[in-house]
């Protein structure tokens, strides 16, 4: 515990000015997203907002934390800790922001390509990765390039695969003895020294480094570019560094029901009767002679004594502020992807690799797939089999139907027009934002502060990652903490 949350626990935790009544709050009798009907989603816009029950929640609480995807809820957590009274409100009908999964028929569908990877140092700190029963990739890929499949593998991990692998066209014998070389500069420092670092676009940092345009072309595009949805490699090579050296520590994974069970995990600790759904947010008044006041779209009011935390998307929070508070300029473009799932029978998956499989060709629409059923079974029902392919982009104006198509015939080309043809079509992923644009100059170290009272979080004030997002929750009740300790002293 910091100095400032020990100096503000005893006084918040026995103020009867924060009690709050458990039986004021709409309550939550389970985190899982319902299952959705249509055969495409769009996810450029939240959950049209739903009144509150009539069992109205108090109009007055500590702190009030707008938006449960992964900044809002580690910032929850984190009050909760210090026995801070808070409210957790949610535009859309369960936690999770952009980190949510459907469950259809059987499937687990993530909306959109989204994987863990362990060695996230906050994740470490929050989450329970027993529970979540953690499966597996295998370390490395498989990219296609000149008609068939190369192996890129991880030399700790798959020493005998790494040594075969030296001689494939996917980069030089140079160019994987750069890998280890990079391997080594990230590991010797420090992740604050790697996100604070001087910095310049990824692919710059790769060609200064020596990589070969094949390597660059055949792996370090389809990889990171899936990984940051942005295959010309223009992220800041502070991300590029901080999950290089991620990926070298620990495991790319999928929990075992699904990539909603982390946010779910993370609500399930929470006092659920502090979470309300179904609540959009229209504004936020920070000079009110009653504490900050947080206006609903359905017209009712909250008020905070202690701060208003914004969870919430860059231009989300812009457009709540209306213009009163500068939050920054939102940089375009945003990071869009399609995910599109096909099932599939379990015997006529053409691989069992649990391996990540990246377009290395230069060619076509996907980026890079998996059967999500080789890594983890769970996603499918018995006997069946469920596949994943990922493009880069929003795809504006193609009809989902073309996307379907093109997709077909271009995998056809990877594993035989035979295999593919007993795919069927599930459903579509349109994400609109994935993830917000990280290209220099950055600042990966934003303060969370805005005014006294008002703070920020998300992945867009330090990383684009899992554990950015997590961090920003945490530095935004840290930030708030410092306020109240100066004003009580």
């Amino acid at each position: 515990m910091s100095r400032a949350a020990a100096a503000l626990s005893s006084p918040f935790s026995s103020s009867p000015a924060f009690s709050i009544s458990s039986s004021n709050f709409k309550k939550i009798n389970s985190f899982k997203p319902p299952n959705a009907t249509s055969q495409q989603i769009s996810l450029d816009t939240s959950t049209p907002n739903k009144t509150l029950s009539s069992s109205q929640p108090p109009n007055k609480t500590g702190v009030i934390v707008v938006g449960a995807g992964l900044a809002g809820l580690a910032a929850a957590t984190r009050l909760q800790a210090e026995n801070i009274p808070f409210l957790l409100v949610e535009a859309s009908d369960a936690v999770g922001g952009r980190v949510r999964t459907d469950f259809v028929d059987g499937f687990t569908l993530d909306r959109g390509f989204q994987i863990f990877i362990t060695a996230y140092p906050e994740a470490r700190e929050l989450l329970d990765y027993d529970a979540l029963d953690l499966q597996r990739f295998y370390s490395g890929a498989k990219v296609f390039f000149g008609g068939r499949f190369h192996t890129v593998a991880d030399p700790l991990r798959h020493f005998s695969d790494a040594v075969l692998s030296l001689a494939n066209p996917i980069g030089t014998v140079v160019d994987k003895l750069l890998i280890g070389l990079s391997r080594i500069r990230v590991l010797s420092r420090s992740d604050y020294n790697l996100l604070t670092a001087d910095e310049v676009k990824t692919i710059d940092l790769l060609r200064k480094t020596g990589f070969s345009d094949s390597v660059l072309d055949r792996f370090f595009r389809p990889f990171f570019g899936g990984v940051f949805f942005d295959r010309e490699l223009e992220t800041t090579s502070r991300l590029f560094d901080f999950v290089f050296k991620c990926l070298a520590l620990g495991d790319n994974t999928l929990p075992k029901n699904g990539i909603s069970a982390i946010p779910e995990q993370l609500a399930g600790k929470l006092n659920p009767s502090s979470i309300i759904l179904n609540s959009r947010v229209a504004s936020v008044d920070c000079d009110s002679d009653e504490g900050i006041v947080v206006n609903l779209s359905s017209g009712e009011l909250l008020r905070s004594d202690l701060g208003v935390i914004l969870a919430i998307e860059e231009f989300e929070a812009a457009n709540i502020l209306a213009g009163k508070i500068d939050t920054g300029r939102v940089k375009e473009p945003v990071r869009s992807t399609v995910c599109l799932y096909f099932s599939v029978d379990a015997d006529k998956v053409p691989v069992k690799d649990p391996a990540l499989f990246l377009n290395g060709s230069g060619r076509g629409i996907v980026n890079n797939m998996f059967f999500a059923t080789n890594v983890a079974p769970s996603y499918a029902p018995p006997g069946k089999g469920l596949v994943s392919v990922s493009l880069i982009g929003s795809y504006e104006g193609v009809p989902d139907e073309e996307l379907v198509k093109r997709v077909v015939e271009e995998l056809s080309g990877w594993f035989g027009s035979e295999a593919v043809g007993w795919w069927r079509y599930m459903r579509m992923y349109r994400v609109g934002f994935a993830q917000p644009n990280q290209c220099p100059p950055t600042n990966l170290m934003k303060d969370p502060k805005l005014k006294e009272g008002l703070y920020i979080c998300g992945d867009y004030v330090t990383s684009a990652t899992f554990d950015g997002a997590l961090v920003s929750g945490k530095r935004a009740v840290e930030a708030l903490l410092k306020d109240r300790t100066i004003v009580k002293v």
